[in-house]
């Protein structure tokens, strides 16, 4: 079962509430690697900001990435279009800091620094602000989790942090249709079909490990997402109201010596099939500076050569994300 944790001591005051919270992040850290935070609210509602999945298809196309909308200036943000033949079925749209923060964030020559591609305010209002107050609010809770994590791992408070200051985490929000059959073609029977409950589902969302440090998922009352447990079973982590799940990336998995877990997860189609509607789901992937120098931490038993997290993403996202439009991007710059 995935733990479910009140985020409201998380967020508080110091004191015996927050280390009971503490105690029990690090517990699901350290075992499962997935856990879901109650009694948080989103700061807008999702619904507000999936309207641009309403948006008509001529007017998406000019947000699409470059590989597929040769004219867009985009690479690395902005959206990447459903496609059949693959394992995975969903289209999306990425956000960076400056959708937050302004031009300030956005730093030209390299694509983890572009900026992200706007839709237009008369068919969106309010939209641009919005995501601006979802996006640090997510920035929020993923500080007071790294921070949570050091204190249980018995670290200074402010061990992580530092890195993430000027972060490029990305703001992620999706879109599961229903597959229609012509998106299974070309693709392997194994790598779309899977067994569930004792009937045979699509996957949506191939198996993965997030390659990153923390993802905090706010899913939209469809179910669908599975973690795999310590005994190879696929479990259920179901939507819950004002709530976020929480799993950890192979990066902050490396950092702290193997303690805290990365897990693989999955999408299933049976949540979307049954409700008869579409999937949606907002990730918010918690991510350090460009330049920030991940080291060893001492005393974690971290043994490993000190990197800058620009050039690491980089090379993890050209083997994870390729059909989301960056496989022809092999080099950083």
């Amino acid at each position: 079962m995935i733990p479910l944790i009140d985020a409201r001591p998380l967020l508080g005051p110091s004191g015996a509430a927050r280390d009971a919270t503490d105690a029990a992040i690090l517990a699901a850290a350290t075992d499962s690697g997935f856990m879901t935070l109650t009694h948080l609210p989103p700061p807008v509602p999702l619904d507000r900001l999936l309207r641009i999945f309403q948006l008509p298809q001529e007017v998406a196309r000019g947000l699409w990435r470059q590989k597929f909308a040769p004219g867009n200036a985009n690479v690395y943000r902005g959206w990447f279009p459903l496609q059949n033949g693959h394992p995975t079925y969903k289209e999306g749209f990425d956000a960076g800091p400056d959708i937050a923060y302004g031009p300030a964030r956005i730093v030209s020559g390299d694509p983890l620094t572009e900026a992200t591609p706007r839709p237009p305010a008369e068919l969106l209002p309010d939209w641009q602000d919005e995501m601006a107050r979802y996006y640090k609010a997510m920035e929020q809770v993923g500080t007071a989790l790294l921070r949570a994590i050091a204190r249980g791992l018995g670290l200074p408070e402010a061990t992580f942090t530092p890195a993430f200051a000027n972060g490029i985490s990305t703001l992620r929000l999706l879109h599961y249709p229903i597959r229609p059959p012509q998106s299974f073609e070309g693709v392997h029977a194994d790598a779309i079909w899977t067994e569930h409950a004792g009937r045979r589902v699509d996957l949506v969302g191939k198996p993965h490990v997030d390659s990153g440090f923390i993802t905090l998922l706010c899913q939209h009352g469809i179910g669908g997402l599975q973690a795999i447990d310590a005994d190879g079973n696929w479990r259920d982590v179901p939507p819950q109201p004002d709530s976020l799940v929480v799993n950890f990336g192979k990066l902050l998995e490396r950092w702290t010596g193997g303690r805290i877990k990365a897990t693989t997860h999955r999408v299933i189609g049976s949540g979307t099939a049954a409700a008869g509607r579409a999937r949606h789901s907002v990730p918010f992937f918690f991510e350090p500076a460009p330049d920030a120098v991940i080291a060893p931490i001492p005393g974690l038993g971290t043994g490993f050569q000190p990197f800058l997290y620009g050039d690491l993403v980089w090379e993890a996202m050209m083997k994870f994300v390729e059909f989301e439009g960056l496989d022809h991007l092999r080099k950083r710059g």
